[in-house]
């Protein structure tokens, strides 16, 4: 069985702000609220990123270096390497098989690799487009198994594809879903294309919530994080 987290660690917050200032006024905001902090590619690229990271890991908060990486399977090695000496909590790569190979291998501390299967900002027609021709649901089931068996922890999925990964994945899997949005008839549109409540995706076997714009946007992020708390809480309790 995969290790099951505490609930209020089950809600990761994107801090997809331009720079590590807003980042630290965001998370100043947010307090209790939220324990979990995914810090990706946008950070990445300003100053001070690594600086950030100990400064969320010194206030006891869980790291999520969401950045993707892709590159030489040896490259990836050694920043998985390097990321996992910062004491991170998550790191993504992309779901090849020698990236994931190797990126198992350089791991030797507690941060969990994820794979990324299939970006929820895509559909079946941008699938396609980059010349996958297969369903997604059997694309991302196939980078789940190989995932574990490269010696990866998880992956990154939509929550319209956790029903069957639980199903059929192997249990140990852990599944970090992004795209959660809650029910909000009002909502301007935006990039995500395969979304899901987060009571949803918790019912479908979601371990982790990713959630950014419904909580940055709220005329009160604290309060938005706080009921999104409460609902993956009680999704939790009625799953068991």
């Amino acid at each position: 069985m995969t290790e099951i987290p505490d609930c209020r660690d089950r809600l990761i917050f994107a801090l997809d702000v331009p720079d590590t200032d807003a980042a630290r006024t965001l998370v100043e905001t947010l307090g209790d609220t939220v324990t979990f902090y995914k810090v990706g590619l946008e950070l990445a690229m300003s100053p001070g990123y690594f600086e950030l990271v100990d400064w969320l890991k010194a206030r006891g908060k869980k790291v999520f270096v969401d950045v993707k990486l892709f590159d030489v399977p040896a490259t990836v090695a050694a920043a998985v390497a390097r990321l996992d000496a910062r004491d991170v909590d998550f790191i993504t790569i992309h779901g090849n098989q020698g990236i994931m190979e190797a990126a198992g291998a350089a791991r030797k501390g507690k941060a969990k690799i994820l794979a990324v299967t299939a970006l929820t900002s895509l559909d079946r027609g941008d699938m396609t487009d980059l010349g996958f021709d297969c369903d997604i649901d059997e694309l991302v089931l196939s980078r789940a198994r190989r995932a574990l068996e490269a010696g990866c922890d998880g992956i990154v999925s939509s929550g319209l594809e956790l029903e069957r990964l639980r199903a059929e994945a192997p249990e140990t899997l852990i599944t970090v879903t992004p795209g959660i949005r809650p029910v909000d008839n009002d909502a301007p549109p935006d990039d995500q294309k395969r979304v899901m409540t987060p009571a949803r995706a918790i019912a479908a076997g979601a371990d982790y919530l990713v959630v950014g714009r419904p909580i940055r946007q709220a005329a009160d992020p604290a309060a938005a994080a706080s009921a999104i708390q409460d609902e993956i809480a009680a999704a939790v309790a009625q799953r068991g």
